[in-house]
């Protein structure tokens, strides 16, 4: 079924311990996807990420699902502020991480378009732009987790 999720997988030179941290930590996370980043990584706790300016900046709802170091992060967002984060309001992001040679293959899920009750049309173009943004940010995380692999 079209729009059911985007996937990617990206091979990082780096540990996945590296790459649980740069996925999984808000100070890490602001470094190569949004800009502003507010939440603890425990599964069922809250948060914020913020794109844009500091004056103009919007906000999005954060909420951690699952956190296991160092082999998987996934967390829900886009759900309305005051509202719990579940299936029908919410995106779904997975990352898996996986040792695949002397780095990480890094997979990426994100689901839960057709669960938002959206017309067709919604749909598609939140789909299409959520492939725009994660196609201009995932290709940032590699070269990111690299440096904070070697100590920079």
């Amino acid at each position: 079924m079209e729009y059911e999720s985007i996937e990617r997988e990206i091979h990082i030179e780096a540990s996945p311990e590296v790459v649980f941290e740069v996925v999984s930590s808000p100070r890490h996370l602001r470094e190569w996807w949004p800009d502003e980043a507010e939440f603890p990584a425990v599964p069922g706790e809250a948060g914020r990420i913020g794109f844009g300016d500091p004056q103009n900046r919007e906000w999005m709802q954060f909420t951690v699902v699952e956190a296991v170091p160092p082999r998987l992060f996934s967390f829900r967002w886009t759900h309305r502020k005051g509202e719990q984060a579940a299936p029908g309001n919410s995106m779904l992001v997975v990352f898996e991480i996986e040792t695949a040679g002397t780095g990480t293959l890094l997979r990426m899920t994100e689901s839960g378009f057709r669960e938002r009750g959206w017309t067709e049309a919604k749909i598609a173009e939140e789909y299409r732009a959520h492939v725009a943004g994660w196609d201009l940010f995932l290709p940032r995380l590699p070269g990111y987790a690299a440096r904070v692999a070697a100590g920079s």
